[in-house]
């Protein structure tokens, strides 16, 4: 008998998260490798991509993109809204935005941490996912602002005065340090090294994980699906090896790439928040 998975991410979700993933990458490749020019770091960074210049037109144009795809995801996300039902549209179990209960989760997580209780039923989104979805909304339109300012100083200069360039760069700076030693280190780890996850999670290049990972994992939302005699629409086959293959090859690939811009920020973290 073949191995049950369950569906958990829609085409569109994937690709969204891969686009999301891709542009991350490159824009760090390319942003401190310019910023750390003048050290082996940044020149070994930006001959990949055919020397400053490259990786500077390369950063703007990926940046573009991101902005882009930030902006159909949105509209996406609200036209999935029931508008006519919008409290449960928002509210609901099904719903990304943060709600009481995952504070809860959280607490109970911290409780069980300690042996003082027991492990929380999470349902189909965990707090921790929830916290990796929202951090984006503020980060990326952060760093697109700022980058924009950065693109077209002229333009910026002539509605602010120079020095909000400077604290423009900055924060984009410290934003992009930011976020990157928060995937590299916690999402890569809730993500991919966790017990449950290690070696690999392959949800966001299939969309389905197994049955008893689900089972293990988000308990709640699979009775849920058993209430409401849902489950049997969610079950589906298992990703075929040539998926699998490609995922963990690509996959793999990003979380070395990330890993080794983690180290290259902590290593050379003056050097990136310095403007001199």
């Amino acid at each position: 008998m073949s191995e049950v998975y369950i569906k958990r991410f829609t085409l569109l979700d994937r690709l969204f998260h891969l686009g999301l993933m891709v542009t991350f990458i490159i824009q760090g490749l390319t942003g401190f490798g310019r910023i750390l020019i003048t050290d082996p770091w940044g020149q070994k960074l930006v001959s990949i991509f055919g020397g400053y210049e490259g990786a500077t037109a390369v950063h703007r144009w990926v940046g573009v993109v991101m902005i882009l795809g930030f902006v159909l995801h949105t509209l996406h996300m609200l036209i999935r809204i029931n508008w006519s039902r919008l409290k449960p549209s928002l509210f609901g179990p099904d719903s990304i935005l943060p709600v009481l209960d995952d504070f809860r989760d959280l607490w109970k997580r911290i409780l069980w941490y300690f042996g003082l209780g027991e492990h929380p039923r999470h349902r189909r989104w965990t707090y921790w996912e929830k916290f990796d979805y929202w951090a984006v909304y503020w980060g990326l339109p952060l760093l697109a602002l700022t980058g924009l300012m950065l693109m077209y100083p002229l333009a910026f200069s002539k509605i602010f005065p120079g020095w909000v360039l400077n604290i423009a760069a900055l924060i984009h700076r410290a934003e992009a340090v930011l976020a990157f030693v928060y995937i590299g280190i916690v999402h890569f780890y809730m993500g991919h090294f966790r017990p449950t996850s290690f070696p690999f999670n392959g949800a966001m290049f299939s969309g389905a994980v197994p049955y008893e990972e689900a089972e293990e994992e988000r308990p709640e939302w699979m009775d849920r699906l058993r209430r409401e005699q849902k489950l049997a629409a969610k079950k589906t086959t298992p990703p075929g090896a040539g998926l699998r293959i490609v995922s963990y090859v690509f996959g793999y690939l990003i979380v070395i790439c990330g890993v080794f811009l983690v180290v290259v920020i902590l290593s050379q973290g003056h050097g990136i928040l310095s403007l001199h």
